[in-house]
């Protein structure tokens, strides 16, 4: 599939909606918690199953994607973000605004094992093509603290949810209208794939599920509190939420750009020795973080989150690399439920830590989980193919 068919830029555009409704809550917080009487850390943990259904979702899409079709799946996606994220807006407490977004999450689980493997099933350049579609999914993050700071301080957070409610059910249209159908679902397709040694898929298989943990964790924790640390260490010299809202778009967006390098870097070079330097750069990034406050803290949150966003792709990569088509959505399905649902614990957690031990904790904690991430990471086998599997043997040692 080419980067620039009309089918391609929806499904990359369903990546920017699938975080920007997931980091809308994170954004809008303080207002809904000021609207209702309550502290933004006590509003938090009722958010946490949206994440927790991101990931368990995450399998029996993956499921349906490969039986039923990809194409199919990702209309349910497009039209179900819709219809969750106007519920959402007409939410009366915290525990139908608590069963709305855990519904959103339903819907947004299908996106990872569905879109990314449909995206990428005739490419040749997939680190490149997963690296845009990184890209692009950032750049819904950094819309999403644009948007909703604007939203929120003019219209209303109920409004930040209703316009990209709409936004999704207007390209679920054109996706249902656009996208060529499947003669067949890829579970029936032809293997193409060389397998690997049974030790070998072993160990890259039990390297992904660890790495995904970890660097889902990190995720979770930056993207969702990264807007109240900015407002916490800025104090005084920014309080205008629409202006934090931008400065944090700022940083997701040049952050995002790292992915597009690590993509091309991916089809040129060994996934090993790309992905450990970006692991264990963002041990010490975090460690300086952790005592900085002020524009020092901005530099140090902007330089953290390239490497954040410039290891994304490695996990789907790995997948491309090693995994027929005919099961890429079932294998990104069982990971993602795995890692999303374990780092929906970051969501829970985050409110009750930053309350109890602040942001300088919780800096110092995500240093070590990136640690964790560099010792995982490093038990990958030494030689990775650098191409397609489909092209040729694979060896590994």
């Amino acid at each position: 599939m080419s980067n620039g068919s009309p089918t391609a830029l929806l499904l990359n555009a369903g990546h920017a909606l699938d975080h920007l409704f997931l980091l809308i809550f994170a954004t809008a917080v303080a207002a809904i918690a000021a609207e209702w009487g309550m502290a933004w850390q006590d509003l938090m943990p009722y958010t946490v199953g949206a994440f927790v259904m991101f990931g368990l979702g995450s399998l029996p899409a993956g499921r349906l994607g490969d039986l039923w079709g990809r194409r199919a799946m990702m209309i349910v996606f497009f039209l179900g973000m819709g219809l969750s994220g106007l519920l959402v807006a007409f939410a009366k407490g915290t525990w139908s605004l608590a069963a709305a977004l855990t519904l959103m999450g339903v819907f947004a689980s299908i996106y990872h094992p569905v879109g990314i493997p449909m995206l990428v099933q005739n490419t040749r350049t997939p680190g490149f093509t997963i690296g845009l579609n990184g890209l692009a999914g950032n750049l819904g993050i950094a819309v999403a603290a644009i948007l909703t700071g604007f939203l929120v301080k003019y219209f209303g957070w109920r409004t930040a949810f209703a316009v990209p409610g709409l936004l999704a059910l207007v390209f679920g249209g054109l996706f249902a209208l656009l996208a060529p159908g499947e003669h067949l679902a890829p579970a029936k397709r032809p293997q193409k794939h060389v397998e690997l040694p049974p030790s070998v898929m072993a160990r890259v298989l039990l390297v992904m599920t660890l790495a995904a943990i970890s660097s889902s964790l990190i995720f979770n924790f930056t993207t969702n509190g990264n807007g109240r640390l900015l407002a916490e260490r800025l104090a005084g010299l920014v309080d205008d939420p629409a202006t934090l809202g931008v400065l944090l778009a700022v940083v997701y967006t040049i952050a995002s750009l790292a992915q597009l390098v690590v993509g091309r870097l991916i089809d040129r070079f060994p996934l090993k020795w790309i992905y450990l330097p970006i692991a264990g750069s963002q041990v010490v990034l975090f460690a300086i973080a952790s005592q900085a406050t002020g524009w020092p803290l901005y530099a140090a949150m902007l330089a953290f989150m390239v490497f954040v966003f410039g290891a994304i792709p490695f996990i789907d990569a790995m997948i491309v690399q090693y995994v027929d088509d005919r099961m890429r959505s079932r294998v990104s399905g069982m990971r993602l439920a795995v890692s999303f649902g374990v780092s929906s614990l970051a969501v829970y957690l985050l409110g009750p830590t930053v309350k109890a031990a602040g942001f300088t904790t919780l800096l110092v904690v995500m240093a070590f989980i990136s640690a964790s991430t560099t010792i995982f990471v490093a038990f990958l086998p030494g030689r990775l193919p650098s191409h397609r599997p489909e092209a040729a043997p694979v060896t590994a040692g």
